[in-house]
């Protein structure tokens, strides 16, 4: 299915990805961090289908900013069902919340990668903004995908768009912009891991600034990155 899909819609737009998307895969999540780009993906679907699951994680650190405007943007959108989740395990396994400077790995597991997971237990798909142009692993990104353990269908609408189209949509649109971005985060993580970029730089260079780590573990499956080659 995901071959026969990513061949139909080669030369199709996201609407059209995202509408292949909810009637291949009804029971489908979109998952956000409501982050630096997110708002546009987010805007997208909710002019198909305005009461598609919206999943949040709320890692309990994130910045103070990303959470009123996740409550700005769903209120704008009108989003219908959106869902925040939170680890349950953090007092137990981080009580001094200093896990991330030991372990930035661990701290992903506990914090995202698996609340995460167990919250997309019930559906068959999920809404990714991945986007090629973020990093080299995300370079030959379709926009459909299978995770080989679970065999969930992973779907990435914007794999295709540039930087410069993200711009224009928002611009056109009138999307609020995460106040961060004003302030040099082009993307947007927890606050102990982030940090601002300078001009030049790669968008993704404050992310775990100075270490080889460039992916928070959603898009990993059993601690094992689940790169697009792999994908059935």
């Amino acid at each position: 299915m995901v071959s026969a899909l990513n061949a139909k819609l080669t030369h199709h737009g996201a609407t059209d990805v995202l509408r292949a998307a909810f009637d291949a895969v009804p029971d489908i999540a979109l998952v956000s961090s409501f982050g630096a780009e997110s708002v546009v993906l987010l805007h997208l679907a909710a002019m198909v289908r305005r009461d598609v699951p919206v999943i949040f994680i709320d890692t309990e650190m994130l910045f103070a900013e990303t959470l009123v405007y996740q409550q700005d943007v769903a209120e704008r959108l009108r989003l219908e069902n959106v869902t925040v989740i939170r680890a349950q395990d953090i007092v137990v396994q981080d009580p001094d919340g200093t896990l991330h400077r030991r372990d930035t790995d661990a701290c992903c597991a506990l914090r995202k990668t698996r609340p995460l997971q167990q919250a997309l237990a019930p559906y068959g798909g999920w809404i990714t903004g991945r986007k090629r142009y973020q990093s080299g692993t995300r370079a030959r990104l379709e926009f459909f995908e299978v995770e080989d353990d679970t065999g969930r269908i992973k779907v990435n609408p914007l794999a295709r768009w540039a930087p410069a189209d993200v711009a224009e949509y928002m611009d056109e649109n009138r999307l609020p912009r995460h106040p961060l971005v004003a302030r040099g985060y082009p993307s947007i993580g927890c606050a102990p891991c982030t940090s601002p970029v300078a001009r030049g730089e790669d968008p993704r260079a404050g992310r775990w600034r100075d270490t080889d780590k460039d992916e928070c573990g959603i898009h990993f499956v059993n601690g094992r990155m689940v790169r697009v080659g792999e994908s059935k």
